[in-house]
């Protein structure tokens, strides 16, 4: 049985991991400094609410199979020093997304703004045609009891894109580390100007992600939009690119793809 702690386990998306692996049978501890609703109360009716608050470097261990360590959490976390200190597989959360879904077809759509709409757009369509599939989206949506789910026999996941940094050890936007295969791009506009402290800098970590898109994959992006159209233009053969505009389905094409 895995056995992963999670250092800052009261974070929106670190809280859905954290119940989506102990349903998967994993066992599963956490810490964090503060714990705020609907957080504390869905880690507490599931058992893995931290008896205090705040970080324990007892908790750190060698029988532990990994670390994954949130956005939250400080680089010189003592949790975080003491796994270093032992050699633990620390992960961030895309990273250890990204690990449980290597067999899978991975869906990731990226965007400043829209892609938590996109995102369940998509979940929905899937579970309108009753196909299997993981997911894992910042935002709670409507109809889902978790945020996150891991299984072992969806053939495919999506995942919400989000562009800011991965941990606070990983400076690397989140997206960048699932490795799509289907990428969307809803829209781009500066953003999270603390971290990208300039247009072309934000819009680069667009770039990236398109040029990521791998041979075979697909490149879906709103060609209405002029930042957009600046990181989405074709440049390889091997890929499909997909421009959608108001009179495209989304829902359509994400049928189609998935």
């Amino acid at each position: 049985m895995e056995n992963i702690h999670l250092i800052a386990v009261g974070g929106s998306i670190m809280h859905n991991l954290a119940l989506a692996l102990q349903q998967r049978g994993t066992h599963v501890t956490g810490s964090d400094d503060e714990i705020f609703e609907p957080a504390r109360t869905r880690l507490a009716q599931a058992g893995l609410l931290p008896e205090t608050e705040g970080w324990h470097p007892e908790k750190i261990h060698a029988g532990l199979s990994a670390v994954i360590v949130g956005m939250h959490a400080r680089p010189d976390n003592p949790e975080l020093a003491r796994a270093q200190e032992l050699g633990i597989k620390i992960y961030s959360f895309p990273e250890y997304i990204y690990e449980a879904s290597k067999d899978k077809q991975r869906v990731v759509i990226g965007g400043s703004h829209g892609k938590t709409s996109i995102t369940a757009l998509i979940l929905h369509v899937l579970r309108f045609h009753k196909r299997k599939f993981d997911y894992a989206v910042g935002a709670q949506l409507a109809g889902f009891e978790l945020m996150v789910q891991l299984t072992d026999d969806a053939p495919v996941i999506i995942i919400e894109g989000d562009e800011y940094l991965s941990s606070p050890i990983d400076r690397r936007p989140k997206f960048h580390l699932y490795q799509h295969h289907i990428g969307v791009i809803s829209g781009i506009s500066w953003d999270h100007i603390n971290v990208f402290p300039t247009e072309e800098i934000y819009r680069e970590q667009f770039e990236v992600f398109a040029r990521q898109t791998p041979k075979a994959g697909v490149l879906i992006y709103d060609r209405d939009d002029e930042q957009t159209q600046l990181v989405a233009v074709p440049t390889s053969p091997d890929v499909t690119y997909v421009g959608y505009g108001p009179t495209s389905t989304l829902s359509g094409m994400a049928a189609r793809f998935c």
